[in-house]
């Protein structure tokens, strides 16, 4: 598992798949490399957790042992968590044929990143007493589950970053659109959302133009709750890592709602 590995639900996705040459580069000090031209806008210490988001539930598929750094540019948001060691649970050696039993070092350091091309949404809410979660959540197409990135901290310090995401989506799309189709209608939408108005304080924020996401398996579109529970019991579910990967099926075959 290279280090920069990525938990699950960032890597079975087109925007941070494993073989994506454009995933986060870090320096010696684990933080974000620039690319030529790109912008930073700020960096914050908060908590990140990955969720799906269907039309009638809320699955949390993982969440990162400790505070992660986030980096938020013109182009993107990136996150790095270098604060625990990931292993593999008691128990999986013995399966595997083992002669030892100690834990198997796998990564201190856990990384992901959203380009602004995804997102659809913004969901800001309270979540405790002083306490505020910001979802940032992808793919334009809600037949199906999403993808989203929920960042928890401090009231203020969470709804300054989701202004500051908001703005940062919107000026990305405006200015590129060679990469997202725009309707004038949704120009208009995301002038609006790039303005400097500090936009409401809680609740969601749609931002139009979002690329659809493309799942490495229809098994991560259409993986029925049981599933789920299944990989908790897995070896590999504490650290946020999935036990296995499925093929992609044919371009021609039918969804599986259960997956083998």
């Amino acid at each position: 598992m290279p280090e920069d590995a990525t938990p699950f639900f960032v890597g079975p996705h087109r925007f941070d798949a494993d073989d994506d040459p454009t995933r986060p580069v870090l320096d010696r000090r684990y933080e974000l490399v620039p690319e030529p031209g790109e912008r930073l806008l700020g960096q914050h210490c908060l908590r990140v957790a990955g969720h799906l988001l269907g039309p009638s539930e809320d699955v949390r598929c993982w969440s990162l042992p400790s505070p992660a750094t986030i980096t938020v540019t013109e182009r993107r948001l990136a996150y790095v968590c270098t604060g625990s060691e990931l292993s593999v649970v008691s128990g999986r050696d013995s399966r595997a044929g083992a002669r030892h039993r100690r834990p198997v070092r796998l990564s201190r350091l856990v990384s992901g990143q959203i380009r602004w091309q995804w997102p659809s949404r913004l969901e800001l809410a309270e979540v405790g007493d002083g306490i505020a979660e910001l979802r940032i959540v992808c793919d334009a197409l809600r037949t199906i589950r999403q993808p989203a990135l929920a960042l928890t901290g401090p009231v203020g310090l969470v709804a300054g970053l989701a202004r500051q995401v908001r703005r940062s989506v919107a000026g990305f799309r405006l200015a590129n659109a060679d990469l997202v189709d725009l309707s004038p209608p949704e120009r208009d939408v995301l002038a609006v959302r790039g303005a400097a108005s500090p936009g409401p304080t809680l609740g969601t924020v749609t931002l139009p133009g979002s690329l659809p996401v493309e799942f490495l398996s229809r098994d991560d579109y259409y993986r029925p709750p049981e599933a789920e529970a299944e990989a908790e019991a897995s070896p590999w579910a504490w650290s946020g890592f999935p036990a296995h990967d499925h093929p992609a099926p044919p371009a021609d075959a039918p969804p599986q709602r259960n997956p083998a």
